[in-house]
């Protein structure tokens, strides 16, 4: 996602030091960086085991210029100060592809949604079970900016619970739609697009551990390191516009975010939502 924008980001830091990929996913981001930059050493994290497999193998020809780690990177801080840090917030197309995560309604699969499968936590089920409708309602208004977000709550606790039985990604995208006028259910974006990814954000509790990097990466960079966010949607700009703009240990290098080429669109339409922002830690006076 957006190749030639990362490259950018960091072309101007030293040619050897340790940089970090906080969202490893398959590789392709670091396989890019280590490719452009022969003298870096790359740590990947990722909490999905899938996606730590797929990256041990892309990786594999760079050898011990890569250590792959199991972990959020909320729950990470590295044992050394480094030239920068990539975070790519999008859902990889993987985890979309593997009906059996829960992330998409392609193809029916139970309603999990957890990034890390194999990791404790509660599932998307068990999130509307839990939830009374108002509380549903507002976390589908606050995180998927659905406007029929009262609607489409009273009608999930009405059929559940979700948690029980083999109802799962399909039939909860069906209530969903249903709550939508008829000429409104099959337009360009699936009437339950907002609402699913709304569940994911609680599920994960993605702006939370967003907030925890932002507030973390200062530390982890040398002087003048730079932190790159790519985010897919309004609430994760916006929050790391705000706090690149908000705190001081940060200067600006991207006053507005960065897009995908014409080209990099039309060839990968996921890319035409992402926005990468960029920020360098401030060197002492």
């Amino acid at each position: 996602m957006l190749p030639q924008a990362v490259l950018e980001a960091f072309a101007e830091l030293p040619a050897s030091g340790v940089v970090i990929d906080a969202t490893v996913g398959g590789g392709g981001h670091s396989a890019l960086l280590l490719d452009a930059h022969p003298g870096w050493r790359l740590i990947g994290l990722d909490q999905d085991p899938a996606a730590r497999a797929a990256a041990s193998e892309h990786l594999s020809r760079f050898g011990e210029r890569v250590e792959l780690v199991a972990t959020n990177f909320a729950a990470y801080s590295p044992s050394e100060p480094v030239l920068a840090v990539l975070a790519d917030l999008g859902v990889s197309s993987h985890q979309l592809d593997a009906a059996e995560r829960g992330f998409s309604f392609r193809a029916d699969g139970p309603l999990d949604m957890r990034m890390n499968p194999d990791g404790a936590g509660e599932t998307a089920a068990a999130l509307i079970d839990r939830l009374d409708e108002t509380a549903l309602a507002d976390l589908l208004f606050h995180y998927g900016e659905e406007r029929l977000s009262r609607r489409i709550a009273r009608r999930l606790k009405a059929e559940g619970p979700w948690a029980t039985g083999d109802r799962g990604t399909a039939a909860l995208a069906y209530a969903i739609a249903g709550c939508y006028p008829p000429k409104q259910r099959h337009g360009r974006i699936h009437a339950a697009t907002r609402s699913f990814q709304a569940l994911r954000i609680a599920v994960n509790d993605e702006l939370g551990v967003l907030e925890t990097l932002l507030d973390a990466a200062p530390e982890w960079l040398v002087e003048g390191g730079r932190l790159a966010v790519i985010s897919f949607h309004s609430l994760e700009d916006r929050l790391v516009k705000n706090r690149f703009k908000g705190d001081e240990r940060w200067r600006v290098i991207s006053r507005k975010p960065l897009i995908a080429s014409e080209e990099e669109a039309e060839t990968n339409p996921r890319s035409r939502s992402a926005k990468l922002r960029v920020a360098e830690r401030q060197r002492s006076c």
